[in-house]
């Protein structure tokens, strides 16, 4: 029996969802720590969380293939954990997907959340809120347009990953081949109407992503210039 043509870009939007709710989870935990502590070695571990958006997808394939394969610690416990390795399993798709999520939220959320106002926070503080309550109920809902912005670049970023993925999940039909990796076998094979059908789908995601990115951006734009406005105009005229 033949394999589902659309099986490759259904798993591909299981697995992009799924690393991006991590990622998210990660990255906004990461921007946190990094807006609101100040430690030494700060910039170098900010720098470390995000070489991967500067590094090429083979060496964080191979990275990874050493970090979570059979002989490695990370390996050995997953494989007694759940009783299968982690290499070329649709779970190293998400971890594959994870690379690039995690660092770019982690960009995100500390720049919108160091970009928060601390006459907020102050307030909040004054009212006898601790400062997870601060973080949870008044810079995350304040930051929460760029965040969500950058996830959901994640999620399209993650939706076309090919070399990473290629490298810790495998090309394996039915199982780890995303619908990047289903594509490229198409061509190969000359089966252009199955590479075109894919190729169409993954574009109209890209697009409907990019645009409702966009206007999640100039929304922040119009907030923050409405906001800045009454303060502006207290300045001039007191």
């Amino acid at each position: 029996m033949g394999l589902w043509p659309w099986h490759p870009l259904l798993l591909s939007l299981c697995v992009a969802a799924v690393a991006t709710i991590l990622s998210l989870l990660l990255g906004v935990a990461g921007g946190v720590l990094l807006s609101r502590r100040r430690f030494v070695g700060r910039d170098l571990l900010d720098a470390i969380l995000c070489l991967p958006l500067t590094l090429p997808p083979t060496v964080l394939g191979y990275y990874l293939l050493v970090a979570l394969g059979r002989m490695s610690p990370l390996g050995r416990l997953w494989e007694a954990l759940f009783g299968q390795p982690l290499s070329f399993t649709p779970a190293a798709a998400v971890v594959a997907a994870m690379v690039h999520g995690v660092p770019s939220i982690l960009k995100a959320s500390r720049a919108a959340l160091e970009d928060v106002d601390p006459l907020l926070l102050r307030a909040a503080a004054s009212l006898g809120a601790s400062e997870p309550r601060r973080i949870l109920t008044v810079a995350l809902p304040v930051a929460r347009r760029p965040i969500l912005a950058a996830a959901m670049l994640a999620f399209a970023r993650a939706l076309g990953d090919f070399g990473v993925t290629l490298m810790i999940a495998g090309d394996i039909p039915g199982y780890t081949q995303t619908a990047a990796l289903a594509i490229y076998d198409a061509v190969q094979a000359g089966r252009e109407r199955q590479a075109l059908g894919l190729i169409a789908a993954l574009s109209l995601i890209a697009l409907s992503i990019l645009y409702i990115t966009n206007r999640l951006s100039d929304r922040q734009v119009r907030t923050s210039t409405s906001d800045e406005r009454p303060t502006r105009e207290a300045a001039e005229h007191p």
